[in-house]
């Protein structure tokens, strides 16, 4: 078999199959399907054991401070000094196990990523249909998808039927991809390889067969995982401040314990006294209790930002908010409302917001009656929207089905057109289902109205004449057509175009010659995913407070820029698309991640590049995704944000924090809450330091005037881990101030 998965979509499904040996018609054999199993094992994605549960706790005492009090008790132990040793021994044994709880969360992204994959499938073996496990597929085998299937490996298509998949959590694509059998460019991006389904997406509507050409870790999702088994757990900025504090710290404790032992002995003390006295002013300035007030302090943070919507799976996270200066943050769902909705139309020579349709008076328009502008071209538009549509009202007044074929139905809604009673005065009686070769779809209702739905390219070419405003048959102005079109594209909205022809009396059927060139032209209408309010308020307040917001999406470069420009990420001018960042240097990447606020068509591999390029120019990153191909990037940056609401359980598992309500919003306050959480830590480790200092000088103080010690060793363990502790919480309550927009 000679086939190179990676180019699988750049041929012909033809050439496919015969690189696979396989049959469009009857597939692989049973003994064949079998044999490549044995060659190539099952289609699942491999796990990699870590570390045991007790190498994770060993691992809590990797501290110099940690380590210092062992030896320090160890020491205790072998002069004769159990119950010292056993306390000191204790307390260090208690921030191990503080530690150890912290990080033995369950990390179950890559079992996610397992079940994510796995179900039945319906494959064709020796022309025998029969359903198998999907991890007994291999390369070869022909499997059919129908509208809920979930996809069980890599396919190229090979007959498709109006399929369409979600392929969102890979691509980040916001909107159901129409599939078909056409090859692309060999470096076309992921999300426009219209002939390949891929591992862990779903069909959200039609038929397709497809041919397995890559199964396991040689899918795109496995390549995922792969990524996700390579990260590395990130410490955050506070970690690694006392890190770095911690072994200046021991470098002073040894020298003022070894000048404690030394200026008592020169002064006549006794050596064991005075090894008493290096040892209880090394526990005196440890400070014990920093880990108990740190998880106590975080905790406090987590408890509130819970109650402003975001969950916290990991304690550090909450601080490393706090130290975040950038934020990426994905478009759909987050920086906007997750619901295409009509912004305008255009119809009989003029461009209209949907708004402005409203009735002024509030009663219902009906159908035929017109509108406030008298305008019967913009009626028959949201009409044709209507009735040339798949979707459905539900019995809670919202509509199911495609995302965009809902848009219409409420942009029809909002001006009273009434679903059911369109269709009992037009019946449909035939249909032509959109494909994405022909990029239209059509249906035939009543007796003679033949309505048409798709691109502006589509259905122009069909068209050799347009309704005027009073619904008269007027020459078509393409030109017109397409200014507005240009119009509605830079406003990032996405436009389908409508028209109208007559079918012949008693005319049962609907086929392509009825839709080919004679069809009148009679609107257009603009749909987008408009951007949150609040979010909008929300980036301006996090880029007065120093934060830099970045979008990264799946969705085309031109409609990133246009949301972009309304929320105030960027003036809409400047972005990159994925293949141009596949053309940068190392170098260059981290000079474009820092300057380009927009992002798009953005491939898994490259989020995680574009973390990594932010990270090493010196920023601390949070990543906000919803889906498989997220998490990667989740688990790289400082703090991962997953959709708790609308995400996939891979990214849920490798975030560090969900937003329950999936908007960015929340984010804002949440680092609110981590800048808090940040000061307070700081401001309790300026309390702290002093009083163990305080309790240190007082020891060397003793020895250098030659006096009994003044505290044992006990007895400052005692001060650090009960009246140091209590004291200091009160700091951990300090209350959040809020980001504000502008100075002050």
């Amino acid at each position: 078999m000679e086939l190179n998965v990676g180019q699988a979509h750049a041929q012909s499904s033809s050439v496919v199959l015969r690189s696979l040996e396989s049959d469009s018609c009857s597939g692989l054999t049973e003994q064949e399907a079998q044999r490549r199993l044995l060659i190539d094992g099952p289609n699942r994605l491999k796990e990699r054991s870590g570390p045991s549960q007790l190498l994770r706790f060993v691992g809590q005492f990797n501290n110099p401070l940690l380590i210092t009090l062992l030896l320090v008790g160890a020491v205790k132990a072998l002069i004769g000094h159990p119950r010292d040793a056993a306390v000191i021994i204790s307390v260090t044994v208690i921030n191990a196990v503080i530690g150890f709880v912290q990080e033995n969360k369950a990390e179950g992204a890559i079992a996610a990523l397992v079940q994510a994959v796995r179900t039945d499938v319906d494959v064709l073996r020796s022309g025998v249909p029969q359903r198998i496990d999907s991890e007994m597929l291999v390369l070869g085998d022909l499997v059919r998808l129908e509208a809920g299937v979930k996809v069980p490996a890599d396919l190229r298509l090979v007959t498709t039927r109006n399929l369409h998949t979600d392929e969102s959590a890979l691509t980040g694509e916001s909107l159901p991809v129409a599939k078909g059998t056409t090859a692309v460019e060999a470096d076309a991006p992921l999300a426009e390889r219209i002939g390949m389904a891929y591992a862990g997406t779903f069909v959200t509507a039609g038929q397709g067969v497809g041919v397995v050409v890559a199964t396991a870790d040689d899918t795109e999702v496995g390549a995922i995982s792969s990524a996700l088994q390579e990260q590395i757990s990130l410490t955050t900025p506070l970690t690694r401040q006392f890190s770095r504090f911690s072994r200046t710290l021991l470098k002073v404790i040894v020298v003022m314990a070894a000048l404690t032992f030394v200026v008592g002995v020169a002064r006549g003390r006794g050596a064991d006294e005075m090894f008493d006295g290096a040892i209880a002013l090394a526990v005196g300035a440890i400070p014990e209790e920093l880990p108990a007030i740190v998880t106590i302090t975080l905790a406090i943070g987590v408890n509130r930002m819970a109650r402003r919507r975001a969950i916290i799976r990991k304690l550090p996270a909450v601080e490393a908010l706090g130290s975040t200066t950038v934020i990426c943050s994905d478009k759909t769902g987050t920086l906007t409302q997750n619901r295409m909705t009509v912004q305008h139309l255009y119809a009989g020579g003029a461009l209209y917001a949907l708004e402005d349709l409203w009735p002024d008076n509030g009663e219902p328009v009906r159908v035929g009656r017109g509108f406030n502008h008298h305008n019967l071209a913009i009626e028959e538009t949201l009409l044709a929207g209507l009735l040339c549509n798949d979707a459905r009202p539900s019995e809670d007044n919202a509509f199911i089905g495609d995302p965009t074929e809902t848009a219409l139905l409420a942009a029809a809604s909002s001006v009273g057109m009434d679903h059911g009673q369109a269709h009992a005065l037009h019946p449909r009686r035939d249909a032509i289902p959109f494909e994405s070769e022909q990029q239209f779809m059509a249906t035939l209702h009543g007796s003679e109205r033949i309505l048409l739905k798709g691109s502006v390219e589509a259905v122009l070419a069909r068209c050799s004449a347009q309704l005027d405003e009073w619904g008269q048959v007027e020459p078509l102005d393409r030109q017109a057509i397409e200014a507005a079109v240009s119009t509605m594209a830079a406003q990032g909205e996405r436009v389908l175009a409508f028209a109208i022809g007559k079918a012949h009396y008693e005319q049962e059927q609907l086929d392509h010659v009825h839709v080919d060139g004679s069809l009148r032209f009679i609107g257009l209408q603009g749909m987008q995913d408009p951007p949150r309010p609040e979010a909008i308020s929300a980036v301006a307040a996090c880029q007065a407070a120093g934060i830099a917001v970045k979008m990264i999406t799946g969705d085309h470069l031109e409609t990133a820029l246009a949301i972009a420009r309304q929320i105030g990420i960027s003036d809409g001018q400047r972005g990159l698309d994925g293949q141009q960042l596949a053309e940068l240097s190392p170098d260059a990447l981290q000079e474009q991640a820092e300057q380009v606020n927009v992002f798009a068509r953005v491939a898994p591999a490259q989020k995680l590049e574009l973390v990594r390029a932010l990270q090493a120019n010196g920023h601390v990153v949070a990543m906000t995704g919803d889906g498989v191909n997220d998490a990667p990037a989740l688990k790289q940056a400082d703090i991962g944000i997953a959709m708790g609401y609308g995400g996939t359980e891979v990214a849920r598992q490798a975030a560090d924090m969900l937003l329950t309500d999936d908007n960015f919003a929340t984010i804002k306050a949440a680092v609110e809450e981590g800048r808090t959480v940040y000061l307070n830590l700081r401001k309790t480790l300026a309390f702290v330091l002093p009083v163990n200092g305080g309790a240190s000088m007082t020891i060397l103080l003793g020895a250098i005037l030659a006096t009994p010690l003044p505290v044992t060793a006990l007895q400052v363990l005692w001060l650090n881990m009960v009246c140091s502790l209590t004291m200091s919480l009160a700091l951990a309550f300090e209350l959040a101030w809020p980001l504000k927009i502008g100075p002050g």
